[in-house]
């Protein structure tokens, strides 16, 4: 077992047992429930527009070779600049450069799982550039120095109690400040930030190939903040947030929006083309946007899983597993958490590494069933599962082990030679800590079904 799945387990026997953090975590989750079950409502047909959308998302995977170069050629057509980045190290150099030929020192973000991926603001703070998170819940993660809790609510585990907390130690405020105060306070300290900040950076909810734009939904008005005061703005885009046309949209923003916050529509929906144009007031002076691999075309060489990449970052999945409402984001130690978390991981990082969250899972369904663009999550998780089998990430122990209960169930003959009094040994010595930590372990009789059945057919009077 690697260190990564040592780890995973310790924390996560923690959190199942931390009674306050599920009751935060629960408490959250059923108001996000509430309200998406409002969003739903309003789509006339939900099932036809998920497999739409599902439609379009499987288009743009087979035909990534030729909308991603249509996407850059509208682009640099506006005066935008298009950077290629393999991996994190590239897009932190290609980043970096940019930063330095600029002569920045200071550097306002809006909310981005991309640069979470490539470790941005650790890298920024390494090359002595100050880099601040200007959403709301990832600037108060940031405060504390913690990553992301959730794709789409940062700080989905702090109760307002704690965030008001946070706020007074750092800032003085009223120790039983409302939300309102809290937010109040934010704005004013961030306001400025915006005014003097070098470098705006974002992410980017979709690229729109026809159009060369890229597409931010918000409820903060940030994100607009971020990408307009700055005089540089860099987007960071993973490859696969691809859609073939601005029209689109008209689907997949109340897709999105719906199924993340119960939204018919986030409060801003912004498309960027590019730079400032010559007729235009605001705007940056440049604008780059980076085009995230890291691992994504690995997963896209995956036929069968290929449809991972479909995911719009809706958080859906998340809410929806019993297993995130019980350890929580921070267990899994990737930037993406949850069932998605779980089945892209892998291919990203190393299946040796991370083939451990695709065991995280009850195998529900649910996961599949919310999902807006119908990924097959619950059968992804198998098929992981399956990769690591064939490609032998496994332990010696665990692969011997599976050897051996294939063999015996092959033939009930061998399954038999072995008694009860045996088999429940053999179970207590070898399974008793991971399956009997906290419930007993399963009784084996000392005759099989069958050795039974067959007794009893030679002596039906006993």
């Amino acid at each position: 077992m690697s260190k990564t799945a040592e780890d995973f387990l310790v924390k996560a026997d923690e959190k199942a047992f931390d009674v306050a953090h599920r009751k935060t975590i629960n408490f959250n989750i059923g108001r996000y429930n509430t309200a998406v079950e409002r969003g739903l409502s309003k789509f006339e047909n939900l099932e036809n527009s998920k497999k739409k959308a599902h439609t379009i998302k499987w288009r743009v995977m087979e035909n990534l070779d030729k909308l991603l170069p249509e996407f850059e050629a509208n682009f640099q057509k506006r005066g935008g600049k298009v950077i290629w980045a393999n991996d994190a190290a590239e897009a932190q150099k290609e980043i970096l450069n940019i930063i330095q030929k600029a002569g920045g020192k200071t550097v306002i973000k809006s909310k981005s799982m991309t640069t979470e991926e490539i470790h941005l603001n650790e890298f920024l703070e390494a090359h002595h550039i100050e880099s601040l998170e200007s959403d709301l819940g990832e600037y108060i993660v940031q405060l504390l120095g913690q990553a992301p809790y959730h794709i789409v609510t940062p700080a989905m585990h702090l109760s307002k109690e704690q965030i008001a907390e946070l706020f007074h130690e750092k800032f003085g405020t009223p120790i039983d400040a409302t939300p309102q105060q809290l937010t109040q306070k934010a704005r004013e300290l961030l306001r400025e930030k915006y005014l003097t900040a070098n470098i705006g950076i974002s992410g980017g909810n979709f690229l729109i190939a026809d159009t060369g734009s890229i597409a931010l939904t918000e409820n903060e008005g940030n994100a607009r903040l971020s990408t307009t005061f700055p005089k540089i703005h860099i987007a960071i885009v993973g490859i696969e947030k691809l859609i073939p046309s601005i029209a689109d949209l008209d689907l997949f923003w109340p897709l999105l929006a719906s199924h993340g916050t119960g939204q018919n529509l986030t409060v801003y929906n912004t498309i960027l083309s590019g730079p400032r144009q010559v007729n235009e007031t605001d705007g940056p002076e440049e604008m780059y946007v980076v085009l995230l691999d890291n691992g994504r075309t690995n997963l896209l060489a995956q036929k069968e899983q290929r449809q991972a990449l479909y995911c719009i970052r809706c958080g859906a999945c998340l809410n929806a597993c019993p297993v995130y409402k019980n350890i929580g984001g921070h267990t899994y130690d990737t930037t993406y958490s949850g069932p998605i978390g779980s089945i892209i991981t892998p291919h990203f990082k190393g299946m040796a590494e991370f083939k451990h969250l695709s065991y995280a899972s009850s195998l529900c369904g649910k996961c599949s069933e919310v999902c807006p663009v119908k990924i097959d999550i619950h059968k992804m998780l198998l098929l992981n599962r399956r990769d690591a089998a064939s490609t032998h990430e496994n332990s010696k122990t665990e692969e011997i082990g599976w050897k051996l209960w294939k063999k015996g169930m092959q033939k009930r003959s061998l399954m038999d030679m072995v008694g009860g009094k045996a088999k429940n040994f053999f179970l207590k010595r070898f399974f008793k800590k991971s399956w009997g930590k906290y419930r007993s372990m399963p009784e084996i009789a000392n005759k099989s079904f069958a050795k039974q059945w067959e007794e009893k057919q030679k002596n039906p009077e006993s």
